[in-house]
């Protein structure tokens, strides 16, 4: 067991990427958070296309996004950092210019703009993962990755706010929206570009012909597909719990949502400095449980019907994201750390993948399991992330034995 890790904010920072890059951060969250939530809104009210045209046009710039992700991986497995993170904010530039280039009814160009904001979207989580592995190491570089993540989500939840003000507006309003987004977006990446960061390639084994393949952790790549629904259970399943079984008001869903977002915020980063004395696996098998926990809580909660259910919901949410807290502040950084330097780039991506297609899936499944009941919904979730928590804990056992090519786990892991 490891001691606590002290960390004071200015280094922090300096392990996140420096000044000028936590400011990107920021400005590229924000811009984030003033799009994201009203881009089906935009595709709708400005564009007048059809609901289902513009959430296939959505869904397809997400799936874009995790088809590019292994290019982005063999990028930045040839060295590149902060350029990798300046393109994500770039691309994303493409793709909000197209949105007020648009005219009304046509729904080719809006998929373009949905494909770009898919891409860019996509590439950048391991492409920031990267860049605090370059100029960070050990449990500074987990808090740095913690830190960003609280950052990220408080501009976003910011973004959010303003974007929400700016509806009252209409269509101008929402036209003015993608523009001041595509300005941000366009200020973080030149901020990004001038931190100019790039690493120098590790050597590979002697014997694969300098082409050694990414390590490929398949059990803890499929439990993170689990473990990734909990990012949308504040989003999705809550709202739909609420107000479908339990006929509560709208009010109670946000109250959720924005208690999730400040408790990410202020508690992500100590929390993952707390966690720090355990090896990060078990801290993300430990994140599982609470997870599983926290469904439960969720069917018990719903048990109690309109009246009790409701306030029960919302406390055991809290619950909920603790776990989510737990959770983001020891997966990537686990496999961050099992990463050799040269294929850093190529794992990240494929976790990014793994990522990325749980949250793609789980509005599908979340919405297909919910109609069937409480115990149907919350039963399933408990039970896919406990035996997740299991894989996790089980692939230590066998990544410590290897043979070949597995070697022993360093310390902490």
């Amino acid at each position: 067991m490891a001691t606590i890790t002290r960390i004071q904010p200015r280094a922090l920072v300096r392990a996140s990427g420096g000044p000028r890059y936590a400011v990107a951060l920021a400005v590229d969250a924000l811009g984030t958070g003033l799009l994201r939530p009203f881009l089906l809104l935009y595709g709708v009210t400005v564009l007048r296309l059809s609901g289902p045209a513009t959430g296939i046009a959505m869904t397809a710039g997400v799936v874009a996004g995790l088809v590019c992700t292994p290019a982005v991986g063999r990028w930045l497995d040839r060295g590149a950092r902060s350029a990798v993170v300046a393109a994500s904010m770039l691309v994303r530039v493409l793709g909000v210019a197209l949105l007020p280039a648009t005219p009304a009814g046509h729904a080719g160009l809006f998929a373009a703009a949905a494909l770009f904001l898919g891409i860019g979207n996509q590439a950048w989580p391991a492409a920031h993962a990267a860049v605090v592995a370059t100029v960070a190491h050990g449990r500074e570089r987990d808090a740095a990755l913690a830190g960003g993540r609280a950052l990220r989500n408080a501009a976003l939840g910011a973004g959010a706010l303003l974007a929400t003000a700016c509806l009252a507006g209409g269509t101008t309003a929402l036209r003015a929206l993608a523009a001041v987004t595509g300005l941000a977006y366009l200020i973080a990446a030149a901020l990004t570009w001038s931190v100019r960061l790039h690493a120098h390639p590790a050597a590979t084994p002697a014997d694969d012909g300098g082409r050694a393949p990414a390590p490929r952790k398949f059990a803890l790549l499929a439990a993170n597909v689990v473990y990734a629904f909990c990012l949308n259970v504040p989003e999705i399943a809550i709202p739909l719990v609420l107000v479908t079984q339990l006929h509560a008001s709208p009010v109670w869903s946000a109250a959720v949502f924005v208690a999730n977002t400040v408790l990410v915020v202020a508690l992500q980063v100590p929390v993952t400095v707390l966690m720090s004395r355990f090896s990060r696996r078990s801290v993300l098998a430990l994140s599982g449980v609470v997870l599983a926990a926290s469904y439960l809580g969720f069917l018990a909660a719903t048990s109690l019907g309109p009246g009790w259910g409701t306030p029960a919901i919302a406390t055991v949410s809290v619950v909920c994201t603790i776990g989510e807290i737990i959770y983001a502040g020891s997966a990537t950084a686990l496999v961050t750390a099992l990463a050799p330097a040269h294929v850093l780039g190529r794992t990240l991506a494929r976790f990014q993948l793994s990522t990325g297609f749980g949250l793609a899936v789980s509005p599908a499944v979340i919405t297909a399991l919910a109609p069937l009941g409480p115990a149907a919904l919350w039963g399933s979730l408990a039970a896919a992330t406990l035996l997740s928590a299991s894989a996790v804990a089980i692939e230590k056992n066998r990544g410590t034995r290897g043979s070949g090519c597995c070697r022993r786990a360093p310390a902490g892991l």
